[in-house]
């Protein structure tokens, strides 16, 4: 079996299993600039306009026409003059929304929250997934294998490799990101997730994370670990990249903290940090007599046995909001 072939099987694999929960599928050519069904002007823009505008328009439809191209403008047009700022800024408009401004029919200058997901109704939201989506940027072109958008912005990255190759290990696809982040960086502004896999082994990390910060994914439910039997990437498209769990990561379990040298990085939950908040969370919503602070501890130390800052703030995170609902 060559190569190409192999490479190709994983890739629809990833596809099919993308599909099966709820992404809608295309190739990248078919909506390349110059197609007939082309979303993009040309293949240095990364942000699927139109999708992105509808979604401000559906999801603010008390808004007018100005706001809304003020929060689209925020959204594509990052300030930052680092890959990271620009992420970490963007993060917090995709989960407390766009502060937009408008001028009413009086006159009257008025603010309001844009909102740019809806996190509580996957539905709302439109899913996409693009393999061979092709960039170009500063005279490099390059393909990722699959790029995940909702309501148009690109927010993960799958790399894949081939296991049959010896000289391309799963590494050689951490490898692969590492060249797009410094090539195509335009792509990683909104990026929440990056998982790599060789078809056997899958691994995810953040925009920042080193090789010994891409861990497995190795839960789909969080009720038990995955069948050993289950190829990895399944684990992690099933059981990270469906629509709803997908949310809950971006909006509450991923945080950018110092490093101690002034060096930001971004950080996401592991598996088990991911899931014991959120049987926190149900368990908090089971029982709404719990005083505030109570919730709180109890979420932080459903985190993590060590209850690192980032931990917290993921309980923290998940808690406030259940408050928010009561």
């Amino acid at each position: 079996m060559n190569r190409a072939f192999t490479e190709s099987v994983v890739e629809q694999a990833a596809i099919a299993w993308l599909e099966s929960i709820g992404w809608s599928v295309m190739n990248g050519a078919a909506i390349a600039p110059g197609e007939p069904a082309a979303e993009r002007d040309d293949y240095g823009q990364v942000v699927l306009a139109q999708r992105l505008r509808d979604a401000l328009a559906r999801l603010n439809p008390a808004l007018p026409a100005e706001a809304l191209d003020d929060a689209f403008r925020k959204l594509t047009r990052p300030d930052g003059a680092e890959l990271v700022a620009r992420s970490r800024a963007l993060h917090r408009l995709l989960v407390d929304g766009v502060t937009v401004e408008y001028r009413t029919a009086e006159g009257e200058i008025r603010g309001a929250q844009a909102r740019v997901i809806d996190f509580d109704k996957p539905s709302a939201n439109d899913w996409l997934a693009v393999n061979q989506f092709s960039v170009t940027e500063n005279k490099h072109a390059r393909r990722p294998d699959v790029v995940l958008f909702v309501n148009g912005l690109p927010l993960a990255v799958v790399e894949l490799k081939n296991a049959a190759d010896e000289n391309a290990t799963i590494w050689s696809a951490w490898q692969q990101l590492q060249t797009y982040k410094a090539e195509i960086a335009s792509l990683f502004a909104t990026n929440a997730l990056l998982a790599i896999s060789d078809g056997v082994e899958a691994r995810v990390g953040t925009l920042t994370a080193g090789r010994e910060w891409f861990k497995p994914w190795r839960t789909i439910a969080g009720e038990g670990l995955a069948d050993p039997h289950l190829p990895e990437l399944q684990v992690v498209i099933e059981g990270l990249l469906a629509p709803q769990r997908f949310l809950d990561l971006v909006r509450d379990f991923i945080v950018y903290e110092d490093d101690g040298g002034g060096r930001i990085v971004k950080k996401m939950a592991g598996y088990h940090q991911f899931h014991a908040v959120q049987v926190a969370v149900r368990e908090t919503l089971r029982a709404a007599e719990l005083p505030a602070g109570r919730v709180a501890v109890a979420g932080a130390r459903a985190g993590s046995q060590a209850a690192s800052p980032a931990t917290v703030a993921w309980a923290w995170s998940g808690t406030r909001r259940v408050r928010a609902r009561a």
